[in-house]
């Protein structure tokens, strides 16, 4: 993608790379955007990066990731709209999403505290993006109806390696022989 510089159309939410702290971007300031994998978007601004989630894409005129969910009629939370969820979160640097990387390792569902426990890995140790993604799966999973609270631990046990993707991860990434 060609680096585009766009006016914020609207106070916007973004996370500080690699840190993943959150930054208020004010309507009309520029911004440059240098990225848009998965749905997602890295742009620099006064100096620092910055990632904008996809369902906030309107504020630099791009159309936002919509997720709907049906609230179920009980106030539980649905093991499958945790995975639909989990599906739209993508790497920053690879544009597929973490479950078909690999990279969820566990999803525990509490219904009496409507928490959700997630054990995710990067495909590095030593990934700068970790901070960044934990913050995605938090945002994205606090979308789902009935979730209070996400809790992120991220594991290195067992070590992340390419067979762990699923074969279309493997044969959109070129890995898959």
């Amino acid at each position: 993608m060609q680096q585009k510089i766009v006016a914020t159309e609207r106070d916007c939410i973004a996370r500080r790379v690699p840190n993943g702290d959150f930054q208020l971007i004010s309507a009309g300031e520029f911004v440059t955007i240098t990225q848009d994998l998965g749905g997602n978007y890295t742009i620099t601004w006064g100096g620092n990066m910055y990632r904008i989630d996809g369902t906030d894409a309107d504020a630099i005129g791009r159309k936002p990731l919509k997720l709907e969910f049906q609230t179920p009629p009980q106030p539980i939370i649905l093991e499958e709209q945790i995975y639909q969820a989990l599906e739209t979160i993508y790497d920053p640097e690879i544009p597929i999403n973490l479950l078909s990387l690999g990279l969820i390792y566990k999803v525990v569902i509490e219904q009496a505290t409507h928490t959700v426990h997630i054990d995710m890995t990067l495909t590095a140790p030593a990934c700068g993006m970790g901070p960044v993604l934990v913050g995605d799966v938090e945002y994205r999973l606090s979308m789902v109806p009935n979730v209070q609270q996400v809790k992120v631990n991220l594991v290195f046990d067992p070590p992340w390696a390419r067979n762990m993707m699923s074969e279309e991860a493997q044969l959109e990434a070129g890995l898959f022989f």
